[in-house]
């Protein structure tokens, strides 16, 4: 069987995508996301980590694959595969650096174009979109382990969110070309309290983004906490959602004007935690933060494909509905439909071959009405489900061909090519109904031309 997914599910996606969507439809929450467009060509572009791969024949240095959207969507012709060996790559190539292990985006320098940050405890980076796409970067102050972009104070700059040793850290926009934010903000926690994820969304509904941290300590899972944003930074005190969430993602899926939070719930003591058959918990924004309105999503909720299966308390078991998330427009009715990955589903007797859920956003919030379902079985798929292959471990929304319909990035580090853990990643088309699997793009290393050996492809797509 192959390499199981990283067992901590706190570390899921942690930001937040929304394609903007016709105008019978009421104003959405700035929890939108940009279009990730490194070149400013209007069309979305990918960047797909590969931490495990082998980099001037150092194992697991890793490395960035870019694929820039066009016309007829993701192209994989004249990919830009970056590592810090890349000419302008602040950093060294080193032996299990796993460059690419932690990703965000934004426009760090409000020059109109999408920066990639790349994550790192010593050294973290930025990487300055541009007419020809990602160019030269600036070393960012370390540590910046899991980053997060938005506008925290509203000021229209973006603003990176980084959970360092040092605490919660915000810094504030517009960066330097030397990477230097105008100011920062230090929130810190007492010991053993840092937060573990982040997800960033306006969930009051007043231009600038909130924030929700997941928290746990030892074995027992603390609820999730609300920051507000405002023109001053992050408020120094915070409040519960209500619910053991982890991770997630801010979009406003019932298009009220307020964000709001969908989450994978978990138990409050960790050797009795459920989330191994997964229930999405969707918190729904106000002007106040989150509100007492929620729902409860799972494969049993009518109209959502597939069956409830618990596991044995062992993340490798179970379906792991929810263990990814993102949201955006897939339909082009102005509703972000949110797609839902599951990782731990069983196809026949395939154990742990994965697939991916779409629920569809409407005036009644998020439900299972009209959801779709896509593994590697579905008739016009290609590859073949196999064990373990954790299809869906990594989702992500974006229109790569600017139809103004979001199409859905499908990355599974753990799919075999000619070696075990190679990676791969499937583009599904979005339609007027929903997904389809017509005109699919899928791609490994090999036809990047990058190293393939164990490199892990798709670990993250950077949003």
């Amino acid at each position: 069987m192959k390499a199981a997914p990283a067992a901590t599910v706190a570390v899921l996606l942690t930001a937040s995508l929304a394609v903007s969507g016709t105008l019978a439809a009421p104003a959405a929450a700035k929890s939108a996301r940009p279009l990730t467009d490194f070149n400013g060509d209007g069309y979305a572009d990918l960047a797909v980590t590969a931490p495990g791969g082998t980099v001037s024949g150092l194992a697991e240095a890793g490395y960035i694959a870019v694929l820039y959207g066009s016309a007829t969507g993701t192209g994989t012709a004249h990919p830009a595969l970056l590592t810090r060996a890349t000419p302008g790559v602040p950093g060294a190539v080193e032996k299990y650096g796993a460059f690419g292990r932690t990703t965000t985006t934004g426009d760090l320098d409000g020059d109109g174009y999408t920066d990639l940050v790349v994550g790192d405890f010593t050294a973290p980076a930025v990487l300055w979109g541009s007419p020809k796409g990602l160019t030269k970067g600036a070393a960012l102050p370390a540590p910046t382990p899991t980053p997060a972009t938005g506008d925290i104070n509203g000021d229209g700059h973006t603003d990176l969110v980084v959970n360092s040793t040092d605490g919660l850290q915000v810094r504030f926009g517009p960066f330097s070309r030397a990477g230097v934010p105008v100011s920062t903000q230090t929130l810190t926690f007492p010991d053993g309290d840092n937060p573990e994820a982040l997800a960033v969304g306006d969930m009051t509904g007043d231009g600038a983004d909130d924030l929700v941290t997941t928290h746990s300590f030892d074995d027992t899972q603390g609820k999730s906490r609300f920051w507000a944003g405002g023109k001053n930074g992050l408020s120094h005190t915070s409040r519960t959602t209500g619910h053991y969430t982890t991770g997630g993602i801010v979009a406003d899926v019932d298009r009220d004007g307020y964000g709001d939070l969908i989450a994978m719930q978990v138990s409050q003591v960790s050797e009795d935690r459920d989330w191994e058959a997964g229930t999405i918990r969707v918190v729904y924004g106000s002007a106040s933060g989150p509100s007492t309105r929620t729902a409860k999503i799972t494969q049993d909720t009518p109209g959502v494909p597939g069956v409830s299966e618990a596991g044995d308390h062992d993340v490798n078991s179970g379906d792991l509905f929810g263990y990814s998330l993102a949201a955006g427009d897939v339909t082009g009715d102005g509703y972000p439909d949110v797609a839902v990955g599951v990782p731990g589903e069983d196809i026949g007797r395939i154990r742990d071959a994965g697939a991916v859920v779409l629920l569809k956003g409407g005036a009644a919030g998020l439900t299972g009405k009209g959801a779709q379902a896509f593994h590697q079985s579905t008739p016009g798929v290609p590859g073949a489900s196999e064990e373990g292959d954790y299809f869906g471990r990594t989702v992500l929304l974006a229109d790569v061909n600017a139809n103004n319909r979001a199409d859905l990035v499908v990355a599974t580090p753990y799919e075999d090519g000619a070696y075990s853990d190679s990676g791969a990643v499937w583009v599904l088309r979005g339609a007027k109904s929903g997904l389809t699997t017509t005109n699919i793009t899928s791609f490994g290393p090999r036809a990047l031309g990058a190293p393939e050996k164990e490199a892990r492809f798709g670990d993250d797509v950077a949003r």
